[in-house]
């Protein structure tokens, strides 16, 4: 910097217009703040380069980083709840929408059995909706997961899920097929179209085997958002919190150790020395011993040596701006994979009826964002294949299922709803929004989770029967003591015409 100030002082005493000109130039190019630098930023030089190239040399430690934030921070694990909760909660549910209403529900319970875990997963250990929230909560931590798609189940449901870590892509294969270029275990074509993955072999007790299997592209659905052109691999959601997250945890650690010593009793006993001290070799009465203890604990009693003194260390100030300051760092964390304060933490003190619903009706957006990238990069193809697999395993037998396949694959997902804040109001709102056609039962049965069929048959259900109670019982119209009410009126009536 001085340099260029000698050098613009020697321009401008040799040619003021130029001198001039670099000013103008020099200022041009500093327009933004941003891109100054000055003491404070001039370590923040960083660099442009492609998404492998700026993620590949740090994925797997964050994703480490990020895996043990999952295992040891509270904060971390409600999150993660958080998205778990409100993205997949009870399940999906699939509404078939071919034109047969017989088939429709034949389909649906084709897949609604398909879901049980002795059916849908390699292992057999979990149900389809347990396999959804493992997506959501590895695509949270680690940035994503594989779903390998097997034909080895049973002669019902021979279509199968094995859910692969990122981890066992080999980033040390090179070359595919046809000279294919690979990057970090997924193989690309001259595209940068994945065509294979290149996936380690682990014994059942977790360990490499040393051997690498490719696998096709059509057998494998890799889950994970790309948020660059160039980029081919995952990045965990969590890496732009993480170092927050640690940093909070280190200050709810060194808050509670305070808390912990200001509580602790302590009693330290001094010993003198004795008034006449042994003459020779066995004078122990001036040797020191180690201390037994090094920690303040609890109820510690502790004896000090001869001719030593005690200066009690008490820290100063209480705990009293813990609260903010957590809850400000739980806010900012929430906030950068958006979600509000109060859905991260379930923390609703400082919130009134309107700000609730403001901030459920964003989180909601968020988890609509999730969902629809579950229901599109996975869910659809799910359901492609189960009903496909039925139909070659003899499950069900439709005549002309290839002819006109789209239209018997044709459905939709519905997925669950979330409750009211206040019922009533929102009762309201969706009545009027019906009334003035604003809206439609399908849509709000819908946000609720709702199959809006199994509404009205229930409602139709419950108007059948109310009907059948009312006769049985003469409520409201039927027959009183073997008569009906209208055989006594038509009675009464002649009664009176032969009275008059």
């Amino acid at each position: 910097m001085k340099t260029l100030n000698v050098l613009d002082k020697v321009i401008g005493y040799i040619s003021p217009r130029l001198a001039y000109k670099r000013m103008a130039w020099r200022q041009g190019i500093r327009s933004y703040e941003a891109g100054n630098i000055t003491n404070s930023n001039q370590f923040w030089v960083p660099y442009n380069a492609k998404a492998e190239q700026t993620n590949e040399t740090q994925r797997d430690f964050i994703r480490a980083r990020a895996r043990d934030r999952e295992r040891n921070s509270d904060f971390i694990q409600a999150l993660i709840k958080s998205f778990e909760r409100n993205v997949v909660g009870s399940g999906f549910r699939v509404q078939s929408q071919c034109r047969d209403e017989e088939l429709q529900t034949k389909l649906e319970e084709i897949f609604a059995n398909w879901s049980m875990p002795r059916n849908c997963d390699v292992t057999g250990n979990m149900s389809f909706t347990e396999i959804c929230k493992m997506i959501i909560r590895r695509r949270l931590v680690d940035g994503g997961i594989l779903i390998v798609k097997t034909y080895n189940g049973n002669k019902k449901y021979p279509f199968q899920l094995q859910l692969r870590e990122v981890d066992d892509l080999d980033d040390t294969v090179l070359t595919g097929k046809n000279g294919n270029l690979v990057i970090n275990g997924v193989e690309l074509n001259a595209y940068q179209k994945p065509v294979a993955y290149h996936l380690k072999v682990y014994a059942p007790d977790g360990y490499y085997t040393g051997k690498t299997e490719r696998i096709d592209a059509q057998r494998v659905i890799p889950l994970w958002v790309k948020t660059m052109p160039s980029q081919v691999r995952e990045m965990s959601e969590l890496s732009a919190i993480l170092s927050r997250v640690n940093d909070t945890d280190d200050y709810i650690y060194t808050v509670s150790l305070k808390e912990k010593i200001l509580a602790a009793l302590t009693v330290f006993i001094k010993r003198t020395l004795p008034a006449i001290a042994n003459i020779g070799r066995n004078n122990t009465s001036s040797k020191r011993e180690p201390y037994k203890e090094t920690q303040i604990k609890s109820g510690m009693i502790m004896e000090l040596q001869p001719g030593d003194d005690i200066s009690s260390v008490i820290p100063n100030g209480q705990a009293q701006n813990a609260k903010e300051f957590i809850s400000t760092m739980h806010r900012i964390g929430a906030s950068a994979i958006g979600l509000s304060y109060e859905t991260a933490t379930r923390d609703m003190s400082n919130v009134n009826y309107s700000s609730a619903r403001q901030n459920l009706l964003e989180d909601q957006k968020t988890f609509e964002d999730w969902q629809s990238w579950l229901n599109v990069h996975f869910l659809h193809e799910i359901y492609t294949e189960v009903i496909i697999s039925a139909q070659l395993a003899g499950t069900i037998n439709i005549k002309d299922f290839w002819e006109n396949k789209e239209l018997y694959l044709k459905h939709r997902w519905i997925s669950p709803g979330w409750s009211w804040i206040d019922p009533q109001k929102e009762v309201n709102a969706n009545k009027t929004a019906i009334e003035t056609g604003q809206d439609n039962l399908i849509n709000i049965c819908a946000k609720s989770g709702l199959d809006y069929r199994e509404v009205l048959e229930g409602q139709a259900k419950v108007a059948a029967l109310k009907k059948q109670l009312e006769e049985k019982y003469n409520i409201g119209g039927g027959e009183i003591n073997g008569k009906s009410k209208k055989s006594d009126t038509n009675s009464s009536d002649a009664t009176e015409g032969n009275n008059n």
